[in-house]
């Protein structure tokens, strides 16, 4: 079932906002490349949240309008194959797209990187 109200309405432990606040505070370069192209609404419009808990994950990036995710994948998922494919099964079952790129289209790509974000941004709103 779709989630309603993600970033206001669920119930979060002290533990998980901590996390996600460390989070924000220690993203990675390729993490800090894409935030300064999504905060304060400069793709398209689209709001964006940054490590934003959804239900027991801490997702990269969070679009709330297109229920989009965005996951950016450095050497450490190439070691969490099926924790990562089971992380984005259950966002999808709430309805959720996810989105993943690789730190290396971050670092060499990031114009199609960002167009290939706000074309999905603006399919899933209209």
């Amino acid at each position: 079932m779709p989630l309603k109200g993600i970033a206001t309405q669920q119930h979060i432990s002290e533990t998980m906002y901590e996390t996600a606040k460390r989070l924000r505070r220690e993203m990675t370069e390729e993490e800090k490349t894409l935030w300064q192209n999504l905060r304060a609404n400069r793709l398209g419009g689209f709001h964006f949240r940054r490590q934003q808990i959804i239900g027991k994950y801490i997702v990269d990036f969070y679009c709330h309008a297109a229920s989009l995710v965005i996951e950016l994948d450095g050497e450490i998922h190439k070691q969490q194959v099926a924790r990562d494919a089971e992380r984005e099964k259950e966002l999808i079952g709430h309805g959720l797209l996810v989105l993943r790129f690789k730190n290396v289209e971050i670092n060499q790509s990031l114009q199609q990187v960002l167009a290939h974000i706000k074309e999905t941004c603006h399919m899933r709103t209209t």
